[in-house]
């Protein structure tokens, strides 16, 4: 019934059946939907309506809204549940979820939701908030089906039947031995095409690729992305198997790493969205501004230096700004392809030498291109071929320098262990300003004698 329709559309019919009191139609309607779905669809009700929503849906149906909207939302939701329908709704959530929306809450809160959880939810939720937010650890879920090496085809397929709606992942089982520690893995369809008499240790693939506790999550991502895994399981360092994390959770790093990126890049700050007030973006992003604006202030310094020359040539002002932005845009491209060159490649001396040769080749074939364009159009506007070339070997250099720039400055911060996209783009800009001012006017000067003759 729902294929058809427009969001609107079920909007419109989820609200009659709200108003109608209509639980079996409205049951009937999400069955078609995905739990994206639901949260679409809370999104758009009117607040009046919303609670009458949640009392509508199953437990199992609120969980999987929840996980699928933002933590103002979440939170509004177990706000309106109260403590103990939220608890049921809290131990059918994916732990990773739960713990990342714990870790927002106060201790207080967070200590009243796990006294009314079952204990060995609690306990493993409890063992999940332990470790740093951006870590293997921090990121993984401990539901997953696991099998001993002595196990038999049998004996592991009747555990994945019983453990099939415990497990976010069935693709692959991991199999370990008696001290827990991960040994082997085993496919589903490895399961299916043996006999049921095999064991377990004949089956499985003994090299598996895991990550510590303490890995990274952009690591993590990087070794999903790089083996094609849907999972990847996590260990301790006694290689204890402690959870999966698969791979929509790594969809999740990239995408959150890569919105971090551009905020640091556009040097607006972190947590900054379209819901953040004024005065909290203000504060965010002054900080960088206030920093540029210093630094802005030395290309007036330089312009106020060769006074001189401009008032002999005001021609030169002209073509100031086209040279000026012309280095900052170019610095900020490097810069892009280098932050994200250095999330999705292992940087070793051969990468970043290649990278570093490349790029220079790049703002070579750019400088020489653009120079004769520039040097062209300036000798016909001042009928003066010397004027034209100024202008054109001015922004040549400019072009190399800004480029080199937004290269090598990113690639120094992350060898020395800071975060290249801190190199962000309005700084590149301003650095690139003053240096192109300085071989314009510099040139220019030079020069000034020859050309005014």
């Amino acid at each position: 019934m729902s294929v058809n329709m427009t969001e609107d559309q079920l909007l419109v019919l989820v609200i009659k059946y709200l108003r109608e009191g209509k639980r079996s139609s409205f049951q009937l309607l999400l069955e078609e939907l995905h739990p994206y779905d639901f949260a679409q669809l809370y999104r758009g009700l009117p607040e009046k309506h919303r609670h009458k929503f949640l009392l509508f849906l199953t437990p199992s149906q609120i969980a999987d809204l929840i996980q699928e909207l933002d933590y103002e939302m979440q939170i509004e939701i177990l706000h309106k549940l109260g403590i103990e329908r939220s608890s049921k709704v809290m131990n059918l959530m994916d732990n990773d979820d739960l713990a990342d929306l714990l870790n927002e809450l106060s201790l207080d809160k967070i200590q009243e939701f796990l006294d009314v959880m079952r204990e060995e939810d609690s306990e493993k939720l409890q063992s999940l908030m332990s470790y740093p937010a951006d870590t293997a650890g921090g990121l993984m879920n401990n539901q997953f089906v696991w099998i001993n090496a002595h196990y038999t085809v049998r004996q592991a397929v009747d555990k994945l039947k019983e453990y099939a709606s415990f497990s976010e992942n069935i693709y692959y089982l991991y199999v370990i031995n008696d001290e827990k520690q991960l040994v082997g893995v085993v496919s589903y369809r490895d399961l299916l095409i043996a006999n049921t008499d095999e064991i377990i240790e004949d089956l499985m693939f003994s090299r598996v690729v895991a990550v510590n506790v303490e890995t990274d999550q952009e690591e993590v991502a990087r070794i999903i992305e790089r083996y094609d895994f849907i999972a990847v399981p996590v260990v301790d360092h006694n290689n204890v198997l402690q959870g999966i994390i698969t791979v929509d959770d790594a969809f999740d790093i990239v995408i959150r790493e890569a919105n971090e990126d551009i905020e640091k890049l556009s040097a607006s700050g972190k947590d900054i969205d379209f819901n953040t007030k004024a005065i909290t973006a203000s504060v965010r992003r002054l900080p960088w501004l206030i920093l540029l604006l210093f630094i802005g202030l030395v290309s007036g310094s330089i312009l106020n230096f060769f006074e001189e020359t401009l008032e002999q040539l005001v021609a030169l002002i002209f073509f100031m700004p086209m040279i000026a932005g012309m280095t900052g845009n170019t610095g900020t491209q490097s810069l892009a392809v280098v932050v994200r060159g250095i999330v999705t490649s292992e940087m070793n001396k051969k990468v970043v030498t290649k990278l570093i040769f490349r790029e220079l080749r790049v703002s070579l074939i750019i400088g020489i291109t653009c120079a004769a364009l520039i040097t062209t159009i300036g000798a016909i506007w001042q009928a003066d071929l010397l004027f034209g070339a100024v202008v054109g070997v001015s922004l040549f250099f400019s072009l190399i320098i800004g480029t080199m720039a937004g290269t090598i400055i990113p690639l120094i911060l992350y060898r020395v262990g800071v975060d290249p996209a801190v190199a962000s783009g309005p700084l590149i800009t301003t650095l690139n300003d003053i240096f192109s001012l300085l071989i314009y006017f510099g040139t220019a000067t030079m020069f000034l004698s020859h050309i005014l003759t």
